[in-house]
């Protein structure tokens, strides 16, 4: 009789945990934008304001905006810089960057995903790798690829591999990389199987592959978002890829520490 009950409350037991199981993979797959993406929308008339001069560029696509900032150099003009950003609020937030270029003689372009800033319409992984190869293509007639830096933060260093992967470029730059979203989301959620629930895939490991030019990456020891073993499984699996650890660096500070400075330095110096 004892046995009966024991196995009526354990069969309970464990017909609650499969709901709890459910119920929180479904609300992981309807809540992942919200916790890939934490944008600040701003309004079209809104005026940017920065340190070094800028250009404000609208793109109308169909029925939204894609809205590009260029950032000028003082100096003769080296190259161009095609920055993509991380997951927080728009290019505002990454208002410190463009001065680590246009300090070395690179322009910089950067662009908001849709959502972010002034840039509009449905995200989806495809239209941001559209807007992408849309700020190349404009990029492309001012300048020879040769003297095309990408650079990719966090998030961003998805779309900038995808872009490296089929287009042309003087080198590829990535600061705090992942594997890719799956792999990143079974770091953080090991006990569901993850590839068909994830939404965006960006597999940075697959495009490596098929990237010609030198690769180069910044990650820290300490990082608290990306784990830094997925910066060395990119760099285990292609040889070629610089990686350049920062010792107690975490997501949002490499850019303080020296190492980083003059490596960057000496990567725009060449």
């Amino acid at each position: 009789m004892r046995d009966m009950k024991w196995k009526k409350k354990l069969g309970k037991a464990v017909l609650l945990l499969c709901i709890l199981y459910i119920s929180l993979g479904i609300a992981l797959f309807f809540a992942q934008d919200l916790l890939l993406f934490h944008p600040v929308s701003l309004p079209p008339r809104y005026k940017f304001s920065f340190q070094q001069p800028f250009k404000e560029v609208n793109i109308s696509i169909e029925d939204r905006n894609v809205n590009l900032l260029q950032f000028s150099t003082s100096t003769k003009r080296k190259g161009i810089v095609l920055f993509f950003h991380g997951n927080m609020k728009n290019v505002e937030h990454y208002a410190k960057y463009p001065s680590y270029f246009t300090e070395n003689g690179w322009e910089v372009w950067m662009i908001d995903y849709p959502g972010f800033g002034k840039t509009t319409g449905k995200r989806t992984e495809q239209i941001m790798y559209n807007d992408a190869l849309l700020m190349y293509g404009m990029a492309e007639k001012q300048i020879d690829p040769d003297n095309l830096i990408i650079y990719g933060k966090s998030i961003g260093t998805g779309i900038a591999s995808y872009l490296a992967s089929i287009k042309n470029s003087k080198r590829l730059i990535l600061e705090t990389p992942y594997y890719s979203i799956d792999a990143l989301a079974r770091h953080y959620f090991p006990i569901y199987p993850v590839m068909p629930m994830t939404k965006y895939a960006f597999p940075i490991h697959s495009y490596l592959k098929a990237i010609k030019v030198p690769v180069t990456i910044f990650h820290g020891t300490k990082d608290e978002v990306v784990p830094y073993a997925q910066a060395l499984q990119l760099k285990n699996e292609q040889k070629k890829t610089e990686l350049i650890t920062i010792l107690g660096g975490t997501h949002n500070d490499l850019s303080t520490f020296p190492l980083y400075q003059n490596k960057l330095d000496t990567l725009l110096d060449h």
